[in-house]
């Protein structure tokens, strides 16, 4: 099946039960069985079935098939936020001791993370963009994962994937990818190698700025050694299944980071517009970008203009498609206040992948507990402001950032 296609179709059909066309919001805490026998039988994943919605639920069942699906995954494990998802994709397999290579261009409150992860003896090697020749040389014995965003945010530099998944898959690492900004519409990041790829599906995937959650979608291809990454010994029984079902089983479970059935069905309806949105969206920031680049004294960053340096793996990897943010340093942080004030279109909020234009200074707000030298790395200056580019008419948006620019 093509894209949209697979979108309503892709290992989905509705609710079996009924005949409903989506899986319904399975709106309760606890599941009833006929015996002891059967809920014992469900409770130690002997039978199927369901018991508690903590640990699944037929809504956000469904949810995770469609996404797993999307993925070219082997399963997926849905969580209550973005942020849930890539620290339990990490925590699945990290313990005290053990050392992390990542992209310093992440989101602000990944970057948080990381830090939060010292207090656990887990040390993480920040590098300014992932690339063989910036990682290569900080492997050790104790590096158990490389974590990158495909597409930087706010950075919008692009991880060469394939180059990166085949070094560290002869050191016996694995990669995660955070695909949030690129989304399966631009790319499946484990088709050119990655292990486990996570989404704040929050953005994006759900599409309307209705509800937070977040998806860790497992390849299956990550040969688990368990004398390297312990606590693996008691799943190597479920072979290609062995992360998922230690996600499933283990620290997931337990901590109870677990999506709500309401917000998984908010989600199953923003995914069966996704190529849609995408499309426009890409389009949109596409023109808006260049638009934008003609105006003195802005200067625009967006992976497919001739002078991003990310053009040529833009093209190779996405289609020639760069998502949907765009950045701009405007030359002081003044101005930069005064031209979002200055906008009429744009909503001034913290999000991104809504339908509507959302503008931000990141350095006030996402990256206020972040360094100066953090969020350099990050590609956030005083004058920088992000750009999370809607669906509106495309007329209409470079209009008002054109009134909005002039009144500087």
């Amino acid at each position: 099946m093509n894209f949209n296609t697979a979108l309503l179709h892709g290992n989905f059909n509705g609710d079996s039960g009924t005949g409903a066309t989506l899986t319904p919001v399975y709106q309760v805490s606890a599941f009833a069985h006929e015996s002891p026998e059967k809920l014992e039988k469900v409770f130690n994943n002997k039978a199927p079935g369901y018991a508690y919605t903590r640990i699944s639920n037929p809504t956000v069942d469904s949810f995770e098939k469609r996404i797993a699906s999307l993925e070219n995954g082997i399963g997926a494990v849905a969580c209550s936020s973005g942020m849930a998802a890539v620290t339990i994709s990490l925590l699945n397999i990290l313990q005290s001791g053990d050392e992390v290579i990542a992209g310093a261009g992440l989101f602000g409150g990944t970057i948080d993370l990381f830090g939060d992860l010292k207090a656990f003896g887990i040390k993480t090697k920040f590098v300014n963009h992932i690339s063989v020749e910036s990682i290569e040389p900080l492997i050790t014995d104790k590096t158990k994962a490389v974590f990158a965003e495909l597409i930087g945010n706010p950075t919008l530099d692009i991880v060469d994937i394939r180059k990166v998944s085949e070094l560290v898959h002869n050191h016996n690492i694995p990669l995660i990818i955070d695909s949030t900004t690129a989304t399966p519409y631009l790319v499946n990041p484990i088709k050119y190698g990655a292990d486990i790829v996570v989404h704040s599906s929050s953005k994006y995937i759900n599409g309307s700025g209705d509800a937070v959650s977040g998806v860790i979608v497992d390849s299956g291809n990550f040969k688990w050694d368990p004398e390297r990454y312990s606590g693996f010994e008691e799943y190597k029984k479920y072979g290609k299944f062995s992360y998922i079902a230690k996600l499933r089983n283990g620290l997931w479970r337990n901590v109870g980071c677990c999506l709500s059935p309401t917000n998984a069905f908010l989600n199953s309806l923003g995914i069966e517009t996704l190529g849609l949105r995408m499309e426009r969206l890409c389009s949109n920031a596409k023109e808006l970008s260049e638009f934008l680049d003609s105006f003195e004294g802005v200067d625009v960053n967006y992976p497919t203009l001739d002078k991003s340096p990310y053009k040529p793996l833009t093209d190779e990897l996405f289609g020639g498609r760069g998502g949907a943010i765009i950045t701009a340093r405007i030359g002081s942080k003044e101005r930069a206040f005064k031209l979002m004030n200055n906008l009429q279109i744009p909503l001034i909020a913290t999000n991104i992948g809504d339908v509507r234009t959302l503008v931000i200074h990141p350095a006030s707000t996402i990256y206020t507990h972040s360094s100066e030298e953090q969020q350099i790395n990050a590609g956030v200056y005083e004058d920088t402001i992000r750009i999370s580019v809607g669906i509106e008419d495309i007329e209409d948006l470079k209009s008002d950032f054109e009134q909005a620019i002039n009144k500087l």
